[in-house]
């Protein structure tokens, strides 16, 4: 249960722990993948967490992880448009799952269900250099990425109306997601070409990122940074 396939894996939300020491109530985890993180903060915090995915398939598969655990609540829902009321969230926890091509309106969304004062922990996929070659590129418009400029992702957010309490470069955490996700990818090669087409495409999609960032030199260009921020008082 302690396993989290995502960048930034159990880092960034031990980031959130030791950052945020106040207990809110109302907390909001974002993107399939992050069923044992919702848990760990349901635990941390002592309180219901609600889980949002965007895909059937994921909404299925949390649904398994997460299990009998009457503390987390698993919804199908985009991140764009979501049927929460304005101001209804302390926290939003986002790891991975926003640095889209859509993260303007996903952002957008939840400045809205955010509370005044409440936070956002995010981490996201940061181009660490100006100059971004072509497979780099190719990768991103694959994968539907839009990773932020290293020296613009507190500015973004700031000027989204958000205050930067912390943030920590976890790009470190990056080579570890990758290896073990084509470690994963290889010892579940067989299972795998019974799956529905979904999962092809998602591990297919992954597996080229892996092989780009280990292999192809992605290191020196994809970095991943987590922020803790502040929703300011309008």
């Amino acid at each position: 249960m302690d396993t989290v396939l995502l960048p930034g894996s159990l880092y960034q939300v031990k980031f959130l722990f030791d950052n945020l020491t106040i207990k809110p109530q109302s907390i909001l985890v974002i993107g399939g993948g992050n069923e044992v993180i919702a848990v760990k903060v349901s635990n941390h915090y002592n309180t219901n967490v609600t889980l949002i995915v965007d895909e059937y398939e994921l909404f299925i598969n949390a649904r398994l992880i997460i299990g009998n655990n009457k503390n987390v609540s698993v919804i199908l829902m985009s991140y764009e448009t979501t049927d929460f009321t304005s101001s209804y969230f302390d926290l939003v926890y986002a790891q991975a799952s926003i640095s889209l091509t859509n993260r303007n309106k996903i952002v957008r969304e939840i400045v809205r269900i955010l509370k005044p004062k409440g936070y956002l922990c995010v981490g996201e996929l940061i181009n660490l250099k100006d100059d971004v070659p072509k497979f780099m590129k190719d990768i991103y418009e694959a994968s539907n990425l839009l990773p932020l400029p290293k020296n613009e992702a507190e500015k973004y957010y700031i000027q989204r109306g958000f205050k930067v309490l912390k943030y920590q470069d976890l790009s470190y955490t990056l080579e570890e997601y990758y290896t073990a996700f084509l470690n994963k990818l290889k010892k579940e090669k067989e299972k795998l070409e019974e799956e529905k087409a979904y999962y092809k495409k998602l591990f297919k999609r992954i597996s080229h990122e892996s092989n780009a960032y280990l292999k192809l030199g992605g290191d020196k260009y994809l970095g991943f940074y987590a922020l803790l921020l502040e929703k300011e008082e309008i």
